[in-house]
């Protein structure tokens, strides 16, 4: 005899099913994030990919021949440091979609955002479900245990 819940449990499986394939492609458009900074006077170009690697350094200019090396340095640690941030600012976007509030996804890596505060500690339930957690499967039924 099929169980009342056999419904649910169907459209559970395929809420895990559509779940699975949304972070399937999630991480696939994460793979696929890069973030590119042209510092100042053009001197150096950073492209880095969705782990903070860089995948490209280019001097599209000759502003550089002019600087001694460690203001070069500097620049080119400074613009990695820029495009990194935007990257993680793109996976963030990417992996968690708009946030309530407006809170920002970068705040959130960040750990700037006290999640405690946002997420509440009990989850709502529909009466059946809860019946069934706390009582078992007689009282969510409707019936007292025999």
């Amino acid at each position: 005899m099929p169980s009342p819940y056999d419904q649910q449990i169907e459209d559970l499986l395929a809420q895990y099913r559509d779940a699975r394939e949304q972070a399937v492609d999630t991480r696939r458009r994460i793979n696929e994030v890069e973030a590119t900074v042209t510092a100042p006077r053009r001197a150096v170009k950073v492209t880095v990919g969705a782990q903070g690697q860089v995948t490209a350094l280019e001097f599209p200019t000759n502003a550089y021949r002019t600087m001694a090396p460690k203001e070069l340095s500097k620049l080119i640690v400074s613009t990695l440091q820029q495009a990194r941030a935007q990257a993680l600012e793109k996976v963030m976007e990417t992996a968690l979609g708009p946030l309530p509030g407006g809170l920002s996804p970068a705040a959130l890596a960040q750990g700037d955002i006290d999640l405690r505060a946002l997420l509440p500690e009990e989850v709502e339930l529909p009466d059946a479900v809860r019946a069934y957690v706390e009582h078992g499967l007689g009282m969510a039924e409707g019936r007292g245990r025999e």
